[in-house]
């Protein structure tokens, strides 16, 4: 998510076959949870515009965002409150299928040891090192039957994302992109063989400069994504690599004329984000659309499309539904029943109940409350039983109307 704009011990890795896994269920509830992937037969691909099974049946991403290993943490939130098994359990009871989970090339690179106070309530993370956790949490979700998208959210740590924090291309003088390359081939390699890692969301939100397209390769993102695309499938031709919009992932206007295409067939997804506070003065449904159709609403039938991030507020019934111009209200019913509508694929930003830290100005602190969070800041239970239930609504799988 971007600002509001004006505008320990582990060995190697097994792998993970467990998608008709069950685990224990929440604490008290006394019944288990089975796996949100039974009987999805992996690896996945696209047919036409929808990403299916190796058996060819639909599979629809009802996704959820679980920030903090792409910041000056350098670990998932949530582990100084809860088990990572408890937090993965509440992802399941909530009908979530899988997880975006944001990365950084600082991360990665330098792996750190995370900081005793961020894994408080995981004890077995104590004196770890950031990619042995970040592996571990992987491997717990995959072995819980849900999907992981593995999304390189920036390159130095920090909170994300603005026009001026460094971060506007999918590189910088610090992590050039030959080292995004490389991260992303290590990641691949480092994942491979584990099912349940779906695919690359290559760049969170290009921006500033990025192009689709265009003459200088500095700055052209189409191209880009089509060299990073390549790199993670030369590693594992079986994930899918999704390709995000320029502007903040608002703008995939430059795909229908100039398309991404991969040396590996029947992988590409492009994928767009949307918050309220990118159409200021929504009025309706029919206005919303007509925002959005040039920009990526065109996209959709005709193209695998995933909405990799949207979110609302949680501290009030009419951040989910109003009538007031004034309230988010208004953008997210009207976004929601678009996805409704369409059977779109779609990842909420975010999981979190609480912040994790940002480099210093950004306004985030570790433990604030995080106003767009599904999870309340105990990491225990929703934070709004509406946007709980209106994002519940988006994860049947129903015919087009």
């Amino acid at each position: 998510m971007r600002a509001v704009r004006l505008r320990r011990g582990y060995g190697a890795m097994a792998v993970v076959a467990l998608a008709g896994a069950v685990l224990t269920g929440l604490s008290g509830q006394g019944h288990p949870l089975a796996s949100p992937t039974s009987g999805v037969t992996f690896p996945l691909h696209t047919r036409g515009a929808v990403i299916v099974d190796s058996a060819g049946r639909r599979v629809k991403l009802n996704m959820v965002n679980w920030y903090g290993a792409e910041s000056p943490d350098a670990v998932v939130g949530g582990l100084a409150y809860q088990p990572v098994s408890t937090i993965i359990q509440q992802i399941m009871a909530m009908g979530f299928n899988g997880v975006r989970l944001p990365w950084s090339d600082q991360m990665w690179e330098t792996n750190p040891v995370v900081a005793p106070s961020l894994v408080a309530a995981n004890p077995q993370f104590t004196g770890e090192h950031a990619r042995t956790v970040f592996n571990q949490v992987v491997t717990d979700l995959a072995s819980a039957g849900l999907m992981v998208v593995l999304d390189n959210h920036t390159s130095n740590w920090q909170w994300c994302c603005s026009e001026t924090d460094g971060n506007t291309l999918w590189y910088n003088s610090a992590y050039p992109e030959s080292a995004w390359l490389a991260d992303w081939e290590s990641m691949a390699r480092t994942f491979k063989g584990v099912p349940q890692v779906i695919g690359a969301d290559l760049r969170n939100e290009p921006r500033g400069l990025s192009s689709w397209g265009g003459s200088d390769p500095a700055t052209d993102w189409h191209a880009a994504a089509e060299r990073g695309g390549d790199a993670v499938l030369g590693v594992d031709p079986h994930w899918l690599v999704f390709v995000e919009g320029i502007n903040f992932g608002l703008d995939l206007a430059g795909a229908g004329s100039l398309p991404v295409t991969l040396n590996v067939p029947s992988r590409l997804v492009y994928s767009a984000h949307d918050y309220g506070f990118d159409h200021t003065g929504t009025t309706s449904y029919d206005a919303w659309v007509a925002q959005i159709q040039p920009q990526w609403g065109y996209l959709v039938g005709k193209y695998p499309l995933w909405l990799g991030e949207f979110g609302t507020c949680n501290t009030s019934d009419t951040c989910v539904t109003s009538q007031n111009t004034a309230d988010l209200g208004l953008w997210f019913s009207v976004f929601t029943r678009y996805l409704r509508y369409h059977g779109l694929d779609w990842s909420y930003w975010p999981l979190n109940g609480t912040q994790s830290n940002g480099l210093p100005g950004q306004g985030r602190t570790y433990g604030a409350p995080e106003t767009y969070g599904v999870l309340n800041t105990a990491w225990d239970s929703p934070a709004l039983p509406a946007l709980l239930g209106s994002l519940q609504n988006l994860q049947h799988r129903c015919v087009a109307g």
